[in-house]
């Protein structure tokens, strides 16, 4: 969440960034947010004042006893049991008021970066692009064709079973998915320093709320009310909450972390359209990447990390293109996100296969992450970043599609070999 004293001593720069967001009901939620500071500060000094006054005349009592002036002591204890009454009052409402001002917090999005353009997605920007676009001497068709004729992927078996966005990969369509996980995994802790760790697929209300996927994304959850728990959305979820509630040696930050994880998201088909296929799917596997950094290192972190995503595309002969989003873009913890969109020759479009996001230290504000800058030094909020490295169900269109032959089998990439065992789907 937002910091309230930045919201409070640099109301401009704040009202400025989330306008960037193109939603005015966002400087609508920050002007409540304002108002109900100041309600709080005068409550603090009402309360503080009286529990001053209550201190002061609480010794009293004692001396007009033992001094036998009786009648003055009920008059002062009279007055300290009007001093409760008003302070327990005061108290109460001061507890309301910043139970008001956090809830608001959880529903006002992160700063984007100040980089990051203003606008809706009309105004993402490509920064780069790697590759060049194969040149078929046949109609190149879209992978759910090329699943089907190959029998390497059931869609009607998996809206048997789940409904639909619910898809079943056969026999070398699971190796694939298989070879990809562990290649992607591999990669990344062997070539990138990632520290592999294998999550719970499953997290409670805290660590959802920790990275901004609750209140407002709720309904887009699997949950599984009778345990209080929801299906992980996405790795970043459980992998960092692993250190909710720490404060973080000096010595031990940057972190870095990938895992693995299936993901489960509701709203996947809501679209309506283009969601045919792998493309938008309520299931997918995916690979990754979570980093704890020092605030003077996190850009620089997702500059890296974003290469690392990259570098999976690559190896993949992929073409691809790297988009900074714009503001109102942004995802609703992100700061600052680079898209990875992939080119699906079948489908006839970029597909999104990464995100990449600095989230400087509104996750960690929400999820208690601190970190020593030095021994003995306070402690401050650390920096998180995540990025998909990647996401499987769209890396397995793309590789369908480009990869495809007049016959209809499906070439390989070399890096994958070792992992499938062969250089063709047939």
């Amino acid at each position: 969440m937002l910091d309230l004293r930045q919201v409070r001593e640099e109301t401009e720069l704040v009202r400025e960034r989330l306008g960037r967001r193109g939603n005015p009901e966002l400087l609508v939620m920050l002007d409540r947010v304002l108002k109900l500071d100041a309600d709080r500060r005068e409550l603090i000094a009402e309360v503080d004042a009286l529990r001053a006054r209550r201190n002061e005349v609480s010794p009293r009592v004692g001396e007009l006893k033992k001094a036998g002036r009786h009648e003055e002591a009920e008059g002062v204890i009279a007055e300290m049991r009007d001093l409760g009454e008003r302070l327990a009052q005061g108290e109460s409402r001061l507890g309301e008021v910043e139970s008001a001002i956090r809830e608001l917090l959880l529903r006002i999005p992160n700063l984007p970066e100040e980089d990051v353009p203003a606008g809706g997605a009309e105004e993402n920007r490509v920064v780069r692009e790697w590759g060049e676009e194969r040149r078929f001497d046949f109609e190149p068709k879209p992978h759910w064709d090329l699943g089907e004729a190959l029998g390497i992927l059931d869609f009607p078996r998996g809206a048997k079973v789940a409904g639909s966005g619910f898809p079943v990969f056969v026999g070398m369509g699971a190796r694939l998915e298989r070879a990809l996980i562990n290649f992607m995994m591999d990669l990344h802790a062997r070539e990138h320093g990632y520290t592999e760790v294998w999550p719970p697929f499953l997290v409670n209300h805290r660590a959802a709320l920790g990275t901004g996927h609750l209140p407002k994304f709720g309904e887009d959850m699997y949950e599984v009310p009778e345990d209080g728990l929801f299906l992980v959305p996405t790795a970043e979820v459980p992998v960092t909450n692993l250190h909710a509630d720490e404060i973080l040696e000096p010595d031990a930050v940057p972190i870095r972390y990938v895992a693995y994880t299936p993901c489960f998201r509701r709203e996947a088909g809501a679209h309506g359209k283009e969601t045919r296929g792998l493309i938008r799917v309520h299931q997918f596997d995916k690979v990754e990447l979570v980093r704890f950094e020092r605030p003077e290192d996190s850009r620089r972190a997702l500059e890296e990390l974003t290469g690392h995503a990259e570098t999976v595309l690559r190896l993949l002969g992929l073409r691809y293109r790297v988009l900074l989003l714009a503001a109102g873009d942004l995802g609703f913890s992100n700061a600052k996100t680079y898209d990875l969109e992939v080119w699906a020759p079948g489908a006839g479009r970029w597909l999104e296969v990464s995100s990449c996001s600095l989230y400087t230290d509104y996750q960690a504000r929400r999820a208690g992450i601190r970190f020593r800058p030095e021994a003995g030094a306070r402690p401050q909020y650390v920096h998180t970043l995540n990025g998909s490295g990647l996401a499987l169900a769209r890396v397995v269109v793309a590789i369908l599609e480009n990869y495809q032959e007049a016959d209809g089998t499906i070439r390989v990439p070399e890096a994958l070999r070792p992992y499938l065992g062969t250089d063709r789907i047939a």
